[in-house]
């Protein structure tokens, strides 16, 4: 049971663990009024969420949105909907593509549109895919295409907000990854319910910085082979590789493990492998044309200089 109530009732399946995450979107950080339609915003807001759930290979059971606005983004000007109705259009349609119910929430005054999101979801008793299982030996894979979303929000930056309103088909695609990336639910939930993935998590920050935490976690180091990373089409090698905002999945698997080529038509694909931490190496090295270096983090970080 969802809104209606001063608390939502969910309840998940016998043998079933909850996952639960949250994410934090704010106007001037992570969207701009003025570059990103309001039914991107409501999208991007729940994709990203949806794709922490992917990333354990957890199904969707209820999402809670805290909505803070200031007044004019509730109301109608000259005809057109209201912002705050554009964005819960957006929210709504990719809720719905994934069975998500909005099972709760807040709405508040505030100074600029912020919106929290609290997704809950289920996964089998000790299936779910996490940051801690890689081991020395596996191949490091990716879903999708790299890069896609910092080349949309290049196009944006060098148009100052013009490119979204612009119609042109190739112009629609390239910027989709950025203002409506699609969380990969199904092929995180088929990665643990047939224990292809020995660890897994999403590319939020880009892949330079989301490899080191995985790595981390499960106390190994990693090769990535620049030349097996899947670009978006358009994008460089340098967006694909640091470029934040992806949300594909990142994950390792045995290196005897019969992986699919695609899963639900998205591809997997090989960009390098696991290896054992030595001391004076890198934790993350980079292998283009026939040279090794250090894989140098330039995602994006919070509080970073």
């Amino acid at each position: 049971m969802g809104i209606g109530d001063d608390c939502a009732l969910l309840a998940a399946r016998p043998g079933e663990e909850l996952a639960v995450t949250t994410d934090l979107s704010l106007e001037g950080r992570h969207f701009r009024l003025d570059w990103h339609p309001a039914e991107a915003v409501g999208h991007r807001t729940l994709a990203r969420g949806l794709s922490d759930l992917a990333a354990m290979g957890a199904r969707p059971l209820a999402a809670f949105l805290s909505l803070g606005l200031p007044p004019e983004l509730t109301c109608a000007k000259r005809g057109q909907t209201p912002w705050m109705e554009g964005f819960y259009n957006g929210l709504l349609a990719l809720a719905e593509a994934h069975a998500t119910p909005l099972a709760g929430g807040d709405l508040a005054q505030a100074p600029l549109a912020l919106a929290d999101i609290v997704l809950v979801g289920a996964v089998a008793s000790g299936k779910a895919l996490r940051r801690s299982g890689a081991r020395v030996g596996d191949q490091l894979y990716v879903t999708g295409r790299l890069g896609g979303a910092a080349l949309g929000l290049q196009l944006l930056a060098e148009s100052q907000g013009k490119a979204r309103r612009q119609t042109h088909p190739e112009l629609e695609s390239a910027l989709g990854p950025h203002l409506y990336p699609q969380p990969r639910l199904e092929q995180g939930q088929m990665l643990a319910r047939k224990g292809l993935a020995t660890a897994a998590m999403d590319l939020s920050d880009g892949l330079s910085l989301d490899l080191p935490r995985l790595c981390a976690e499960s106390g190994v180091a990693a090769e990535v082979e620049a030349e097996q990373v899947p670009c978006f089409p358009g994008a460089t090698l340098e967006q694909a590789l640091h470029g934040g905002e992806d949300y594909e999945l990142l994950f390792t698997a045995s290196p005897t493990a019969r992986l699919p080529r695609s899963i639900a038509g998205v591809p997997l694909t090989r960009i390098g492998q696991i290896v054992a931490r030595r001391k004076g190496r890198p934790e993350v090295t980079l292998l283009h044309k026939g040279r090794r270096s250090p894989f140098l983090a330039g995602g994006w970080e919070h509080f970073s200089a």
